[in-house]
């Protein structure tokens, strides 16, 4: 692609970019200016000069300089948000809490980190400690989960507030019918999720460009209107002077003013579908400029008509161009809502592959934009909060309590991982951490401090939200760890397997059996346990483990890691099934296929290292002697034969098949024309009797009643019931 095309593309996506990202940031003019007001009285016509200089600078400081500028740039491979933040430092850093990392994970092209060559002792020192302190691998975990619990919030409250907001501006309407009208909306925006959002980009681009530039031309007809000396509020004295006049009241304010912010965070949890350019672009080019305009026209309105500050928007509009802009409000409201919903299914489909989350139906509503899904249970909850939280609250001013909180708590957890990724992974000069740090959560713990004053009023509901979403994302966790620990404490040994070759009461059955375990090393004990109660064994048996990787997305060649279970005559393989976290899991058939076709390649290029073993390596050519990076499965024999290459990697000219392998590739073709079964383990995960009473209330109730009322590992997987045969166990941990 050249220079030009490059740059069409990128200007193309900074326009789609509009639609996706800017509907919620892009409304906040609805109600800024009312919620730094709540009691409706300006004392000071200074004052409004004084909210305009903390919304001006809050816009520079954080939306433009730290999320443009810098925490762009810490995207994992092109995705962004607090999941990317994690991955990111979990590939560089071993601080997972599930111990699946496997030395072949890092040959994957995408797992590679873009760092410096010149290794410095501070990031060392840094990831040492990470890696061997739980304290801190469990602090990261939660600073993790509490951030995507906030965004899952924003689902919640960012339609109750933008959809309430531009349903206000009809006049003549008294609020009961405000709320209720605004449910009805809200009803309709959630019936319509599973139609999906493909078309997102192209659909909402115009309505929210048009949004920018109504909101931009009413705002300077105002500046010029009413009092273009409101510009002097670019001088940051009157932010001390406002300080200095009010007081207390002034630092409650600042609640109300960094509602002008919200869904900042959604131009970087968002970036998967753009790029940093694109971004860049759009948000310097469109909405910073017609958001300072519409906030300097709203000021300059406010001193002429300082009794108005309940409905400044829309009072504030000309009377030509009101129906006109009320149409556009609500349009950009739903558009604004449709991106914080989308935005909380994608978070939790992320966090299910990272097994943060019990197991919900993931629909993929989009071929072209990967990241668009559509959660059914999920999507009726939002709804029945969403309807809950706007028939509760009944006005703006009281959501705008709660949602402040979840905006600034996001915003401080994303300044804390960012600030580790510079310190281990971008290596920094330190004076240059030291002051991003230091004015960033400066900035946003005064912010925090001031919204969490309305803690009362409104304050608790996110807080109360994220503590219930992290409790169930970390019983969930924390069990699934439990679970692993178990299967990787009682696995078979090797030794299991020539025993029961030498077993002649086993029935070897027609067919690939693929059996299904958490395990990526070793023997399950459910196969064993599964051969106690059933003597019968498939003549292809594959010991299949589903891993996610903490990376977005793995390509399809480097997807499966083969191993070969000795003794190799009995056809037992171990394959890791290696899937990014935006990575979607084929259906069946497809899944099949490809498993047998990358079983293949593992088994021709064995026998081909295996046949070459001995010959010297003059008499090979260069690229059998040498071989290329993995390009698919890694090749090795589990536990006993120390061998290492790329199946598809060896590429040697026309080679007569030696007989052994033409056998196995024969007995795997007739298999698979006989079926493939799936053997899942259906196990029982309970407390042992020495366990503390914390720890039996959360494995033998908490678990249990999740996993017995959220989806069954199965459903996830689509497999048929007519190849379906699951085994029961109990694992005591």
């Amino acid at each position: 692609m050249n220079e030009q095309e490059n740059w069409r593309r990128t200007m193309m996506l900074a326009f789609q970019s509009i639609g996706v990202i800017y509907g919620d940031i892009g409304t906040s003019p609805l109600y800024v200016f009312d919620s730094c007001f709540p009691d409706g009285i300006i004392k000071d016509k200074n004052d409004i000069l004084g909210v305009l200089s903390l919304i001006i600078y809050t816009l520079i400081l954080v939306p433009m300089i730290k999320y443009v500028f810098i925490v762009l740039w810490a995207n994992d491979n092109g995705d962004g948000g607090t999941f990317a933040l994690y991955s990111l430092i979990c590939r560089y850093a071993n601080v997972s809490l599930i111990p699946k990392e496997q030395p072949e994970d890092r040959q994957l092209s995408n797992y590679r980190l873009d760092t410096p060559s010149n290794q410095l002792r501070r990031a060392q020192k840094i990831k040492r400690k990470l890696e061997t302190s739980k304290t801190a691998k469990l602090v990261l975990f939660l600073l993790t989960i509490l951030g995507t619990s906030m965004v899952i919030g924003d689902g919640v409250l960012t339609p109750s507030i933008s959809v309430l907001s531009a349903v206000g501006g009809i006049k003549g309407l008294n609020q009961d019918a405000v709320v209720y009208i605004s449910i009805g909306i809200l009803i309709i925006i959630f019936s319509v999720q599973r139609f999906g959002t493909d078309k997102v980009g192209y659909s909402f681009a115009p309505a929210v460009f048009l949004w920018f530039v109504f909101i931009c031309v009413i705002g300077l007809y105002n500046l010029f209107t009413h009092d273009l000396g409101v510009l002097r509020a670019f001088n940051p004295k009157y932010i001390l002077d406002y300080f200095r006049r009010n007081g207390k009241r002034g630092w409650v304010s600042l609640g109300g003013v960094v509602l002008c912010i919200t869904g900042t965070e959604a131009m970087f949890a968002d970036l998967g579908h753009f790029n940093v350019r694109a971004v860049q672009i759009s948000f310097s080019g469109l909405v910073f400029p017609s958001l300072l305009a519409a906030y300097a026209g709203q000021a300059a309105y406010l001193t002429k008509f300082q009794d108005h500050i309940g409905h400044t928007f829309y009072d504030s509009i000309p009377d030509p161009f009101y129906w006109p802009m009320f149409v556009v409000a609500i349009a950009a409201a739903i558009i604004a809502s449709q991106a914080m919903i989308s935005g909380a299914f994608a978070i939790i489909s992320q966090s299910l592959s990272l097994s943060c989350f019990p197991r919900v139906k993931v629909v993929h509503t989009s071929a072209k934009y990967e990241g668009q899904v559509y959660i059914p249970e999920i999507n009726y909850l939002l709804m029945a909060a969403c309807v809950l939280v706007t028939f509760g609250f009944k006005s703006t001013e009281n959501i705008g309590h709660a949602y402040g909180i979840a905006v600034v708590a996001v915003m401080l957890i994303t300044t804390c991982l960012v600030t580790l990724i510079m310190l281990m992974i971008w290596k920094t000069k330190i004076w240059w951490i030291a002051l991003f740090f230091t004015v960033f959560f400066s900035i946003e713990l005064v912010y925090f401090s001031s919204v969490l004053y309305k803690f009362v009023q409104g304050g608790y509901l996110p807080l109360a939200f994220s503590l219930a979403l992290m409790i169930l994302m970390g019983i969930w966790h924390y069990a699934q760890q439990q679970r692993y620990a178990f299967e990787l404490k009682n696995k078979v040994p090797g030794s299991y397997i020539e025993e029961l070759v030498k077993n002649q009461s086993i029935n070897r059955l027609p067919g690939i059996g693929l059996v299904y375990s958490e395990l990526v090393q070793g023997i399950p004990p459910i196969f064993s346990h599964f051969i106690s109660n059933i003597p019968s064994v498939h003549s292809v048996v594959v010991l299949v483990s589903i891993k996610s990787i903490p990376i977005s997305k793995v390509a399809l060649e480097e997807r499966f890691l083969f191993r070969e279970v000795q003794p190799r005559d009995y056809r037992i393989y171990r394959c890791v099934v290696r899937y990014g976290y935006k990575d979607v899991i084929e259906e069946p058939k497809v899944f099949e296929c490809q498993l047998v076709q990358h079983l293949k390649d593992f088994l021709r290029d064995t026998h081909y290292m295996l046949a070459h073993d001995d010959v010297p390596p003059q008499l090979l050519n260069d690229d059998a002697a040498k071989p290329r990076k993995s390009s698919s499965s890694a090749v090795h024999v589990e536990e006993s034969l120390e061998l290492r290459l790329s199946s598809g990697s060896i590429r040697p000219g026309p080679v007569v098949l030696p007989g052994a392998l033409e056998e196995d590739m024969q007995a795997v073709d007739r298999a698979m024309d006989q079926g493939v079964f799936y053997l899942i383990g259906e196990a029982e995960v309970v407390a042992n009797h020495e366990s503390s009473l914390l720890k039996k209330l959360v494995i033998n109730y908490a678990y249990s009643f999740l996993r017995k009322n959220f989806r069954e590992g199965e459903k996830m997987l689509a497999i048929p019931r007519n190849k379906l045969l699951r085994v029961g166990m109990t694992y005591e941990v």
